[in-house]
C-alpha cells in the first residue's frame, strides 16, 4: 500500500477491530513513519454522528486552546486579523475567540454552527490563518486537504496526536479510536516534516499543537504560547476589545431585518 504522504511502500503493522466488528489493516511507512489505514469503507457508520459520543474532551479541548491561540495569533499577527476555524465543530472555538475579541469565522461540512452563528465563514474573505482541531487524523486524503487549506492560507494551526515511537498496537494507544472508527490517519514528527519540506513551509512542533506556516515564527512567539498557563492570554485580552457585546447587537439587526 502506497504512503498517503511520501508514496514509499508501506509495510502491514498490525490489525485492528474498528466499531466492535470490522477488522481492518495499519500500514506503516517506512521513510517518513505515517500510519495509515486500508481504505476506510466504514466511514459512512462511523459519521452516523458528526461528533463521536466518546469525545468527552470537547470543551475542555476548545478552552485550553482558545488560551494558547490567542497569545500565538496577538505576538505574530497583532489584534486585527482574520482567522477561519476549519472544521469548526459546532462553533464553540470560533464563539471563544470572538469573546476574546479576534474575528474568527466558521467552517465545517459536517456539522451543525449551533454557537457561532452568522459568522461562517465566505470564501472571498482572505484569513491570515486558519486552524483545526482534531481534524488532521481525520482525512482520508492528507496531501489534498493541506493543499486546499493553503489555498486559504499561508498559515495552518491545527493539533493532533502525534503517534509514539515504537507504534503501540491498537490496545495501547487510545487515539487509534476504535470504538468510533473516525480516526484512519496517525502522524509523526517525520511525516509533518515531510510535508513541510514538499510545500516548502516551515514546521514547528509544540506537543499536541503543530503549526506548518510559509512564515517564519521566532522561538520568544513559540515558547510565550506556554505562559497561558500563567495567565499571559488574560493579560494580552485586556488589549483587545470582546466582540460579545457587538455580535449581539448584530443579531439583533439581522433579527429586524428579516
Amino acid at each position: 500500500m502506497k504512503c498517503k504522504i511520501c508514496g514509499s511502500n508501506s509495510q502491514h503493522s498490525f490489525t485492528g477491530e474498528i466499531l466492535s466488528q470490522y477488522k481492518v489493516a495499519y500500514y506503516e511507512c517506512p521513510k517518513c513513519n505515517f500510519l495509515q489505514m486500508e481504505e476506510p469503507y466504514w466511514l459512512d457508520e462511523a459519521y452516523s454522528k458528526p461528533i463521536n459520543d466518546s469525545d468527552t474532551g470537547l470543551i475542555f479541548r476548545n478552552i485550553f486552546y482558545s488560551k494558547k491561540i490567542s497569545i500565538l495569533l496577538y505576538l505574530t499577527f497583532g489584534k486585527n486579523g482574520k482567522y477561519l476555524d476549519y472544521a469548526g465543530g459546532y462553533g464553540i472555538f470560533v464563539r471563544l475567540m470572538r469573546d476574546i475579541g479576534y474575528d474568527f469565522y466558521w467552517k465545517d461540512k459536517y456539522t451543525q454552527n449551533l454557537f457561532a452563528k452568522g459568522y461562517e465563514w465566505n470564501p472571498k474573505t482572505k484569513v491570515d490563518a486558519v486552524t483545526l482541531f482534531e481534524a488532521f487524523e481525520h482525512f482520508t486524503n492528507p496531501i489534498k486537504e493541506i493543499e486546499n487549506l493553503l489555498n486559504i492560507s499561508n498559515t495552518i494551526i491545527f493539533s493532533t496526536e502525534l503517534h509514539p515511537n515504537p507504534t503501540p498496537k491498537p490496545e495501547d494507544w487510545w487515539y487509534y479510536g476504535l470504538d468510533h472508527g473516525q480516526h484512519i490517519s496517525f502522524f509523526s514528527k517525520e511525516s509533518l516534516e515531510f510535508i513541510a519540506k514538499k510545500f516548502g513551509l516551515n514546521y514547528y512542533n509544540l506537543g499536541s499543537l503543530h503549526i506548518l506556516s510559509r512564515n517564519k515564527i521566532s522561538k520568544f512567539k513559540l515558547l510565550a504560547i506556554k505562559l497561558s498557563r500563567f495567565g499571559l492570554d488574560k493579560l494580552i485580552a485586556r488589549f483587545i476589545d470582546s466582540r460579545t457585546w457587538a455580535d449581539y447587537e448584530n443579531s439583533l439587526k439581522e433579527t429586524r431585518e428579516q
